[in-house]
């Protein structure tokens, strides 16, 4: 499985988003794509206010701030 993880430089939230999906990690397996949204102007657009985003198979899981049970949740669902 694959997740997809949107932040950017610079951002308190993300990295304690990445750190908290990485807890979830160690209990499941799925590989993270870590995607700067600085990157590509319309994925920057799309989610500029919402930063960190999870996404698995094209749904946003969480965003803001994320937490283990919601994640978990959500990923142990596949």
């Amino acid at each position: 499985m694959n997740v997809k993880f949107f932040s950017r430089a610079n951002c308190g939230l993300c990295v304690e988003g990445l750190h908290t999906l990485k807890l979830v990690q160690e209990d499941i397996d799925f590989d993270i794509e870590i995607i700067d949204i600085e990157e590509d102007e319309s994925i920057h657009e799309k989610y500029m206010l919402m930063i960190p985003v999870v996404e698995k198979d094209g749904q946003v899981i969480q965003y803001g701030n994320l937490d283990y049970a919601t994640l978990m949740e959500h990923l142990c669902s596949e």
